[in-house]
């Protein structure tokens, strides 16, 4: 049997690592992207022991000459498309690059493919925060109306459209798929629940006395990104494509989130724990559910492998042991924890 070859934009992300690790193990040839950028951000992919294990190439999703060359190198049979700007908060700050990479970096892809006539199955990482304000419908499903909230939001918008125009006017196989939060050790420090876990870790080493949050009653379905991966991969071995959301169908509040992992740590949550206005988003998204049910019936998918108390404690107890190793090599003051490795050390 031929090998397959997958194509996967965004690779050092916690998505994309966790994704290589799974198609790996099936025995795929996986192609990498990645930014160049002046620091090394190989971390995620180092921590899953996947680095050596990928071919990486430097990518610019602005530069459609690139997207070229680099699909008609490769060939792929499957292209994971998971770059983006991808946190909300930087998307007001950075309205027209997050315009940029999240949403037209999209189009460029799809119509590099096109170009340069490939057939690959193609998987466009659309995202819960497509519903924004929901007015009251809950849970949100794949027939649910999509209210952005965001310029990170408006630009995912953008590209599951474009996806979808591709997919009619081109026939491609194409497949968009609307993943709720999903959290894992590796996710990034400026998301809220590294920030809790992270916070909580240092809270219990003595190094700091509080976590400074923002909306502490927004509601969020939370599952784990590894087993979030796995859907991205059922969705392309079907032989119709199709959109599906992928969610536990469960929602906690931030305080519940962050109570959790203070009960897991052994320490009172209310004392630790404030709320700042200024942290606020501009526009608020204040309640998110998904409805899998879609995705259970044809994809054999099952949600909430992982429950929420045990990713809290995965993700809990990465951070206290990053944290732990962080004491023993005289990392831990404040100037050296601001431009700390954000991935846990690996035992």
């Amino acid at each position: 049997m031929r090998q397959k070859t997958a194509f996967i934009t965004g690779v050092t992300g916690q998505d994309g690592a966790y994704l290589s690790e799974f198609l790996l193990q099936k025995g795929y040839r996986v192609f990498g992207t990645f930014r160049r950028t002046s620091t090394r951000n190989f971390e995620r992919l180092e921590y899953l022991g996947v680095l050596n294990e990928i071919e990486l190439i430097p990518l610019d999703l602005l530069d459609q000459s690139s997207l070229v060359f680099a699909l008609r190198t490769t060939q792929p049979d499957e292209i994971y498309n998971l770059a983006a700007q991808s946190f909300v908060g930087a998307s007001f700050e950075q309205p027209v690059a997050t315009g940029e990479v999240t949403g037209l970096g999209t189009v460029r892809l799809l119509d590099a493919i096109v170009t340069c006539g490939l057939r690959p199955k193609f998987y466009q990482a659309s995202s819960s925060e497509l519903y924004g304000d929901t007015n009251g419908e809950v849970p949100q499903n794949e027939m649910t109306p999509f209210r952005p909230r965001s310029p990170y939001a408006v630009a995912k918008l953008y590209s599951h459209w474009v996806t979808l125009t591709y997919r009619d006017a081109y026939k491609l196989f194409a497949c968009c798929g609307i993943l709720f939060n999903h959290e894992s050790p590796l996710r990034g420090i400026e998301f809220v629940t590294r920030k809790i876990t992270d916070g909580v870790a240092r809270i219990k080493h003595g190094l700091q006395d509080r976590i400074v949050l923002g909306n502490l009653e927004a509601r969020r379905d939370w599952g784990y990104a590894k087993d979030y991966v796995e859907a991205m991969w059922l969705m392309l071995q079907r032989e119709i494509p199709s959109d599906y959301v992928i969610a536990t169908g469960r929602s906690y509040s931030v305080r519940e989130f962050a109570c959790m992992a203070f009960n897991i740590a052994g320490l009172p949550c209310g004392d630790h724990v404030v709320s700042e206005p200024q942290l606020f988003r501009p526009t608020e998204v204040d309640s998110l559910r998904g409805d899998p049910s879609r995705a259970v019936r044809d994809l054999d998918w099952k949600p909430e492998r992982t429950p929420i108390q045990e990713l809290v404690r995965l993700m809990l107890e990465a951070d206290l042991r990053r944290v732990e190793d962080e004491i023993k090599l005289g990392r831990h003051d404040r100037k050296a924890t601001a431009a700390r490795i954000l991935v846990p050390c690996r035992e």
